[in-house]
């Protein structure tokens, strides 16, 4: 068996007991999720909204910014490790699968993607 590229189990584990700890499993459709997933991007798109592509790429880890930045990272990352979860989605397969399918619709070398 290969080696997986995605590995969620310990975390989705985690966020089940979490979940379950505080009774939340009642809000956790796909649909809510999803919303909140989508929420999450969009505080993640907000701290780079107004800098510069410089400025975006040098967004340090230990500023403020970077911890924010860190932060949302970890939202997006919760509520899709869940949604999966909920859907029944294994992530390593999905993940496999598409990044299959960009091997044949952006060739090498081509710079320019694909619509």
């Amino acid at each position: 068996m290969a080696e997986k590229l995605v590995d969620v189990t310990r975390l989705e584990a985690l966020l089940q007991r979490f979940a379950d700890e505080r009774d939340w499993e009642q809000y956790h459709s796909p649909k809510n999720l999803a919303m909140a997933l989508a929420g999450e991007t969009g505080e993640l798109v907000a701290l780079f909204q107004w800098l510069t592509e410089d400025e975006s790429r040098h967004v340090l880890p230990g500023s403020k910014l970077g911890g924010n930045v860190q932060d949302e990272l970890a939202d997006v990352l919760i509520y899709l490790v869940r949604l999966a979860a909920k859907l029944g989605v294994d992530l390593d397969a999905a993940v496999s699968r598409k990044l299959e399918k960009n091997v044949r619709k952006y060739p090498p070398g081509d710079s320019t993607p694909s619509r």
